[in-house]
C-alpha cells in the first residue's frame, strides 16, 4: 500500500510541475529549444507548459500568447494532442497565421468604415481587401507577450497596446490568464484596461481536432451549438446587420450533428449568459472518445472549419460591431474595462 501511494504521489508531482532543469521537451514532444528566439528588439520567445494532476498539459509561447498544443487523455487512457499548431517558432513568425493566438484589439472583421467613438473617426490599418481582420497586420497575434508562471497550472500573459496601434485610440493594458484545473478545464480569462474610450473584442483562435492534431479530417466529429440564429454577411464577410434563423439550414447544430461542411460564420447563443455557466457548444470525436464543452461570457461564436482538418470555436462579440448599432456594444472605457472568460472543458463521451 505504501509503495502504491509513493508511485501515485510521484506521478502527480511529474504532472503538476513546470519545466524542470534538464527537461528538453514537453509531454506532447515539443522541444523547448525550437521555440527559443530573440528578435532585433531583444524580445525573447520561449515555450511554457501548464499541467494538472490528471496528466493534462497545455503548451504556450510568447508570440501572440499562443496555445501550441493541448494534451488530453482519450477513451483508452492514452494522451492525445488535440490542438493543431507547429513544432517550432518559425511558422508563427510569418505573421499571417492565427493558430492558437490571442486576437485583438478586435477579433473578426471591421469594415472599411473604420470606427467612430466620442465623435472622432479613426481609420484602421487593413489587411484583407479594404477591411481589418483580427486586429490588422500587426494585431495581437504578432506581438510578444510577457509571460509569468504563477503556478504549475497557470500562466499570466501581458501586453501593452499603445495609443494608435493599428489605428485604435487609447493605451490598452491586456492581461490574459490561462488556468488548467484538475477537472481538465482550460480557463481563459481576459482583462483589458484603457485610458480612453476605444473598442475591444479579444479572444483566442484554437484549431481543434479531437481525433488528434495529426488527423487529416474532422468528419468523424459531431458538434452541438446552442444557437438559433447566425449573422448574414456580404461578399467581404462583413455582417449586413440581418440575423438569420438556423432552422432548416446546414448551420443548425441545436442537436448534435456531424461536421460535414466548410463553415465560416458567426452563430449567436440562444440564451443570454453573462455569467458563462451554461453549455454553449460541444464538439465530440467518435474515434478517440474525446469531447470539449464550451462555456463563455461572450454572446456568440465564430465557427470555422479550415480545410476540413480542424474546427474553430472562437467565442467573441460580433464582427463589425462598431458599425452596427443593434449589435452588443464593444466599447470600453477607463471605468468600463474589457472582461471576458471562456472555459474549454475536456472529457470522454459516455
Amino acid at each position: 500500500m505504501r509503495k502504491t501511494m509513493l508511485v501515485l504521489l510521484l506521478g502527480l508531482s511529474i504532472f503538476s510541475c513546470k519545466k524542470e532543469k534538464g527537461e528538453t521537451a514537453t509531454l506532447s514532444g515539443l522541444e523547448y529549444a525550437k521555440f527559443e528566439q530573440t528578435d532585433a528588439n531583444g524580445k525573447v520567445n520561449k515555450l511554457y507548459v501548464i499541467r494538472n494532476a490528471a496528466g493534462m498539459e497545455v503548451a504556450i509561447t510568447n508570440m501572440g500568447a499562443r496555445i501550441v498544443s493541448i494534451l488530453v487523455p482519450d477513451k483508452d487512457g492514452n494522451m492525445k494532442n488535440v490542438m493543431k499548431g507547429y513544432d517550432n517558432i518559425q511558422p508563427y513568425l510569418q505573421l499571417t497565421d492565427y493558430k492558437g493566438a490571442v486576437l485583438g484589439r478586435y477579433a473578426g472583421r471591421i469594415s472599411e468604415k473604420g470606427i467612430n467613438i466620442d465623435r472622432v473617426k479613426y481609420t484602421l490599418r487593413t489587411n484583407e481587401n479594404k477591411t481589418m481582420l483580427n486586429g490588422g497586420p500587426r494585431g495581437f497575434s504578432t506581438q510578444y507577450f510577457t509571460i509569468e508562471q504563477n503556478a504549475a497550472n497557470s500562466l499570466s500573459c501581458n501586453y501593452l497596446s499603445k495609443h494608435n496601434e493599428e489605428g485604435f485610440p487609447g493605451n490598452l493594458d491586456l492581461q490574459v490568464a490561462y488556468t488548467l484545473t484538475d477537472s481538465n478545464e482550460l480557463v481563459i480569462a481576459y482583462d483589458a484596461f484603457t485610458d480612453r474610450g476605444t473598442f475591444a473584442n479579444i479572444t483566442n483562435q484554437m484549431h481543434f481536432n479531437l481525433s488528434g492534431a495529426d488527423a487529416m479530417s474532422v468528419t468523424d466529429q459531431s458538434l452541438f451549438v446552442d444557437a438559433l440564429t447566425y449573422l448574414e454577411t456580404d461578399e467581404n464577410k462583413i455582417p449586413t446587420g440581418k440575423i438569420i434563423p438556423v432552422r432548416g439550414t446546414e448551420f443548425d447544430f441545436t442537436e448534435a450533428r456531424p461536421v460535414s461542411s466548410s463553415y465560416d460564420l458567426t452563430l449567436i447563443w440562444n440564451k443570454d449568459d453573462s455569467a458563462g455557466d451554461k453549455l454553449a457548444a460541444k464538439l465530440s470525436s467518435a474515434t478517440t472518445g474525446i469531447n470539449v464543452e464550451v462555456y463563455t461570457t461572450e454572446p456568440g461564436v465564430y465557427l470555422m472549419t479550415p480545410d476540413q482538418s480542424t474546427v474553430v470555436l472562437q467565442t467573441q462579440h460580433f464582427p463589425d460591431s462598431p458599425n452596427q448599432e443593434a449589435f452588443p456594444s464593444t466599447v470600453i472605457r477607463p471605468d468600463q474595462p474589457f472582461k471576458s472568460r471562456t472555459i474549454y472543458k475536456f472529457g470522454i463521451e459516455k
